[in-house]
């Protein structure tokens, strides 16, 4: 049986089968000392029966003793008068308590042997004589141990009652846990916090109020941390700005070229710490009902406009519940990289289930596989494909990553077959879109 991978899968099969172990333990016990009580019984019942047929047998005639041995029968024994040869006295305990039972009923003047029955050792055959020498045999049945409908029906009731109170209890216990990993996951730069409630048992509670501080802290740290690069990059625009001015007072043309060459980078830089630190302030965007094929067309016609190669294809119109501010930069910082990297982007929209993956593409170098994951960190640059040479400053996918969680989204990098990068947005949708024929780009622009 395949291990459960979570907590509570793990407790409710743990505590179930204990219980069901014990439970069936406990149906066996009953069982066995019902046995053996019955067995008793039956050795006490069968000398009191045995000592009444040989009286009656005793006192009717010899002709007509043949006629009572039905009457006398019971469910697990029968007589018969004669039989076959003398059976050897058994030594098992049943056998022992059965010769003593009935001995000690008959009294003195029979004398009882039993034995086993052939070869089936389960079963008894007790022999003796009438006082005119007749042989009785009587052929004794092991008892049967019969369980009533409504005992099977009770000890199911029992096991289901069981297993709710265990998948209750170890809900009960699991639940918190899973409230403070959902709580952990939702963690994020660009997601507002969300307290856990801090009711429950102690150690749920005290985990609960941990947890919050922890998660003020975190927000504190995080917001102070926004606040400083969004100063910084907005105090260094002035003096790069009093810099250009004098670059430009210089008799030295190649310097000159060189010092606003390098002063452009800066401002690039500039520009895009201030972007990353108001991305962190996305998640306060409302959101709102957007139709996705006129907020894509918009930006693509603006790229277009810029004298940028940048494509759109989309079947349909969708429309979904999200921030389209937050919506309209991430696709746009795509498209940007993808055009700097790789001369043009294509934007792609598919409908997945419930979800609408929209994946901006080019044929630029790429990204290597290791670095997928880590270029969508701040100031991550590769000094290869993607080098600060071409003007990367290292926030763009950055940028685009914050802002796809504030939107509830998720951003991923995979490499194109024959070269390119494809960077796939995913976001869910909560309001599907009527199907339409597909449209021109341009066409929904206002």
């Amino acid at each position: 049986m395949r291990w459960p991978d979570t907590l509570f899968g793990r407790l409710l099969l743990i505590f179930l089968a204990g219980l069901v172990a014990a439970h069936a333990l406990s149906f066996w016990l009953v069982f066995m000392e019902r046995g053996m009580a019955a067995r008793q019984m039956m050795g006490a019942y069968l000398a009191q029966d045995i000592s009444s047929a040989v009286a009656i047998l005793e006192r009717v005639p010899p002709a007509e003793r043949a006629g009572w041995l039905p009457r006398l029968e019971r469910r697990n024994y029968s007589y018969r008068l004669g039989g076959p040869e003398p059976v050897e006295p058994s030594d098992t305990r049943l056998a022992r308590q059965v010769t003593v039972a009935v001995n000690g009923a008959l009294g003195p003047r029979y004398s009882a042997v039993v034995g086993a029955a052939g070869n089936d050792a389960s079963r008894l055959r007790l022999q003796l004589r009438l006082a005119d020498g007749t042989p009785l045999t009587v052929d004794l049945e092991p008892p049967r141990m019969e369980v009533s409908p409504w005992v099977v029906a009770v000890l199911a009731m029992q096991l289901l009652l069981l297993l709710a109170l265990t998948w209750w209890a170890v809900r009960l216990a699991t639940r918190p846990l899973q409230q403070l990993a959902d709580a952990a996951d939702a963690l994020g730069p660009g997601a507002p916090a969300q307290p856990l409630s801090e009711e429950g048992p102690r150690e749920v509670a005290k985990a609960a109020r941990a947890f919050n501080a922890i998660q003020q802290r975190i927000g504190t740290y995080l917001a102070e941390r926004m606040q400083i690069l969004a100063a910084v990059s907005h105090d260094l625009q002035t003096p790069i700005t009093r810099m250009r001015l004098r670059a430009e007072l210089l008799d030295d043309t190649a310097l000159r070229d060189k010092l606003q060459h390098d002063l452009d980078a800066m401002q690039e830089l500039v520009k895009e710490g201030i972007a990353y630190a108001r991305s962190a302030h996305s998640a306060n965007e409302e959101p709102v009902r957007v139709d996705l094929r006129s907020l894509l067309d918009t930006l693509v016609c603006d790229c277009v406009d810029a004298g940028q190669k940048v494509t759109l294809e989309m079947e349909g119109d969708i429309t979904l519940t999200t921030r389209p501010l937050a919506l309209g930069r991430i696709v746009g910082n795509l498209v940007d990289n993808a055009v700097k990297f790789g001369g043009e982007a294509q934007v792609v929209v598919e409908r997945e289930n419930d979800a609408v993956v929209i994946a901006v593409r080019d044929r630029g170098p790429g990204i290597p596989e290791a670095e997928l994951e880590s270029v969508l960190k701040p100031f991550v640059r590769l000094e290869n494909s993607r080098s600060r040479e071409t003007g990367g400053s290292g926030l763009g996918l950055a940028i685009a990553q914050q802002l796809a969680a504030a939107a509830g989204g998720t951003l991923a990098l995979v490499n194109r077959q024959g070269g390119g990068l494809e960077a796939r947005l995913r976001v869910a949708v909560q309001a599907s879109g009527r199907m339409q024929q597909p449209q021109e780009p341009g066409g929904g622009r206002a």
